[in-house]
């Protein structure tokens, strides 16, 4: 569910009228007047709940197990639903959750600063020392011993712990920022994700409706980018130090001690166990696993799970021993080519 302090719900709303927002018939036996008061994932939602199964294999489970009163399907959908659920079918599930999460969730966009610099609201504790040129908005709050540099931008909302560093022209929004933090010069965090429902006709802004949590004593470089989750939460583990230049999707989960080098990108909800480390420029495609201790080499390309403790790189990535024979083989093959050719 979207937090309050951040998105402002403008349901509830009836079945009857979602259904006649997304141009489907009610299921038969539905009640009209049905109220659904919210948005959740399938895991997180309860009877007053609207959330949406796409039909791939691994959401089957979770559609199964979940408690939602309501639910988007797709059209034809095969997999049985669980007792009690109303399900709706549609043609595009994207499309329908975009429309459905646009109407509960208009002002789903860009952070409302107040007039001031310092909104009356604002909670600013007097151990706090804020650079000139800082904005900080309605409701946020900033713990003892915490330094904001100039330029900053505090959303409304958004909450820092205690003995925090933040550098210059920083923005956070949607976010909540644990004690001795270190984001670096120019970090945007918090920002909306990169999702879409896409078709011939255009691509129709997913409304992202998630936060990002920073654990204690994380390190954010210079000019880093992390994008709040489109539902849930991109959540930073403790302790983990992210370079300059890095790019972490929506609903990525990073576990403890993690390291981060620069230009690595994370694609929307990667997960990296405990004490990954990530190299230079490396990137992973996404909804994958790197496992506790597993280490990408600098520039790999990672597709699909790694296994604790794995050491993969190249592209596709793929264990790092048989990478380097690869690559030994292809050399020697190139060298056999080139020594033959005649001119």
């Amino acid at each position: 569910m979207a937090d309050p302090r951040f998105f402002h719900n403008h349901g509830p709303f009836t079945l009857g009228d979602t259904a006649a927002k997304l141009g489907i018939a009610l299921p038969a036996g539905a009640d009209a007047g049905a109220v659904i008061a919210d948005l959740a994932s399938l895991d997180g939602a309860g009877p007053g709940h609207i959330a949406f199964f796409s039909g791939v294999r691994d959401q089957k489970e979770a559609f199964g197990a979940s408690r939602a009163g309501f639910c988007l399907v797709p059209a034809g959908n095969a997999t049985p639903a669980p007792d009690g659920m109303v399900s709706l079918e549609v043609k595009s599930v994207p499309h329908a959750w975009a429309m459905i999460a646009a109407a509960f969730y208009p002002e789903f966009g860009q952070a409302l600063w107040p007039r001031q610099a310092i909104a009356a609201s604002a909670v600013i504790d007097p151990g706090a020392r804020l650079a000139p040129g800082v904005v900080v908005g309605e409701g946020a709050q900033i713990g003892a011993g915490s330094r904001i540099g100039p330029g900053t931008a505090i959303g409304p909302g958004v909450t820092i712990g205690r003995d925090c560093d933040i550098g210059a022209h920083v923005t956070i929004t949607h976010a909540y920022v644990g004690d001795g933090v270190t984001i670096l010069p120019g970090a945007q965090i918090g920002q909306p994700g990169f999702g879409f429902a896409s078709s011939a006709g255009g691509h129709a802004k997913t409304p992202q409706l998630g936060r990002v949590i920073v654990q204690d004593r994380v390190e954010i470089g210079a000019n880093t980018t992390i994008d709040r989750g489109a539902l849930g939460d991109t959540v930073i583990g403790e302790g983990t130090k992210i370079d300059n230049l890095v790019q972490i999707g929506h609903n990525c989960r990073i576990g403890r001690n993690c390291l981060l080098a620069g230009m690595a990108g994370l694609a929307g909800s990667t997960v990296l166990e405990d004490s990954v480390m990530i190299g230079a420029a490396a990137i992973t495609t996404g909804h994958l696993t790197i496992g506790a201790a597993s280490i990408v080499l600098a520039r790999a390309v990672v597709t699909k799970d790694v296994k604790r403790g794995g050491r993969v790189g190249g592209y596709p990535a793929q264990d790092v021993h048989a990478w380097r024979r690869e690559t030994a083989a292809l050399r020697r093959m190139s060298k056999g080519n080139s020594s033959g050719r005649k001119d």
